[in-house]
């Protein structure tokens, strides 16, 4: 089983897509070594993305999308200027309020990268901040949009643990509020040290009159999250109620989203969803050949044999987990780690909710390096700059990230106080 193991990083490291070396490497061994009959490998395969919560992916990507195309990120950038832009650092402020903002709507990094990266880079620009500043920030406000619920890759881990999606929801605010401290911190520091300005003086007028465009929107996390906490949604109920609400405002409130785009839109969804779902199935597979050869229990009993310290452990799989979030896709990562790790969390006492919350960050820092970066090749093709310069804007923006993850991994009540409050978890 090592050796397919191997086989599947050596594959993956030559470029090759994440689904067909999950799927290539773990058909190496059910048909060459362990002789498993073809219609058990493809029920393995299925099962993996035979579950409801799975349900939730496409109308997240869906909602997401339709943020994207219904001019709806305009109205959330105009407010978030009229709320921050009178800061010292205003844009680089603005940026990160955002993204704050946009995470309540898309739950990927990647699509706040892709909508309002590109409405801020460029004014960012315009009011001549440095392009490496720019980018840097806009990377760094992106991880922000699988922490702050809704969440995709939340929704695939609590498939995965079988924990409770709205546990996590509710599990991720706090921590997003404290990395929005953290990052807006730090460009405060930043404008202290480069002598930056404000970009906008403050107005009431205005900030009441882009609040009031941009409430409709402004409304779609209030409907997502308070309707699961309430219990008038699942999580999948939560997730067509986003997408119809998006239709409401591009199509009748705001009427900026034409038939073309509503089809350019949705061939995307299911373009990113039948990526999402095939790793989903290859890496059930996969995972479930690394439970059959016991593989995740000789990986638990070789972590915890160096210590059974929680915090030590804590800082071990974090290490792990930002490793591997430089080479894998956050989806693939979390359906082979999970099955890897629970056991270990399980017996240490960590709290899945809290383990869900902290992992989706370590692999969310990872999206904004190479060489499986998303992050990083969206921005690099929005501000057009090099991958290493696009890289090299990252790297002092890690600063406020990692400390955040400390921060979220030594204090689990920042992650555990809201869903306890709710009544959610225990």
């Amino acid at each position: 089983m090592a050796i397919v193991v191997f086989i599947f990083f050596l594959v993956l490291l030559a470029g090759i897509p994440v689904f067909i070396a999950l799927a290539g490497s773990a058909l190496l061994y059910t048909h060459f070594i362990a002789n498993i009959p073809d219609f058990v490998i493809l029920h393995r395969m299925a099962g993996g993305i035979d579950s409801f919560p799975l349900l939730a992916v496409p109308f997240f990507i869906l909602a997401g999308n339709l943020m994207n195309s219904a001019g709806i990120t305009n109205r959330i950038y105009d407010f978030a200027v009229a709320t921050c832009g009178w800061m010292r650092g205003g844009l680089a402020q603005v940026n990160i309020f955002g993204s704050v903002i946009f995470a309540g709507m898309s739950g990927t990094a990647i699509a706040d990268a892709a909508g309002l990266g590109t409405i801020e880079i460029k004014a960012m620009q315009d009011h001549g901040y440095d392009i490496e500043f720019s980018v840097g920030v806009t990377a760094a406000s992106a991880t922000l949009g699988p922490i702050i619920p809704p969440s995709l890759p939340f929704v695939i881990y609590g498939m995965m643990a079988n924990v409770s999606i709205g546990a996590l929801f509710l599990g991720g605010c706090i921590p997003g509020l404290v990395m929005t401290i953290f990052m807006m911190s730090y460009v405060y520091y930043c404008a202290r040290k480069y002598n930056m300005g404000s970009d906008q003086a403050f107005k009431w007028g205005v900030l009441g009159r882009t609040f009031i465009a941009a409430l409709p929107a402004l409304l779609t996390p209030t409907l997502i999250v308070g309707g699961m906490t309430f219990g008038w949604f699942t999580p999948t109920e939560a997730a067509v109620a986003a997408c119809t609400w998006a239709l409401i405002l591009g199509v009748f409130l705001y009427r900026s989203l034409s038939l073309k785009q509503f089809y350019k839109v949705t061939m995307d969804t299911i373009e990113t969803t039948a990526g999402v779902l095939l790793i989903v199935a290859a890496a059930s597979l996969f995972g479930w050949v690394l439970t059959t050869t016991r593989l995740t229990e000789a990986g638990a009993e070789a972590l915890l044999s160096l210590t059974d310290n929680r915090y030590i452990i804590l800082l071990l799989i974090n290490v792990l987990l930002l490793i591997v979030g430089c080479f894998l896709e956050p989806i693939a990562a979390i359906s082979i780690l999970v099955p890897v790790l629970m056991p270990v969390i399980a017996k240490v006492g960590i709290d899945p909710v809290h383990f869900g919350v902290m992992m989706t960050l370590n692999l969310m820092i990872g999206l904004l390096h190479p060489p499986l970066g998303m992050v990083l090749f969206v921005l690099s093709r929005i501000a057009k700059l090099s991958i290493e310069r696009t890289t090299m804007a990252i790297v002092p923006w890690l600063l406020p990230l990692l400390a955040s993850l400390i921060a979220i991994t030594m204090i689990p009540e920042l992650t555990l106080w809201l869903p306890r409050v709710f009544g959610v978890i225990k």
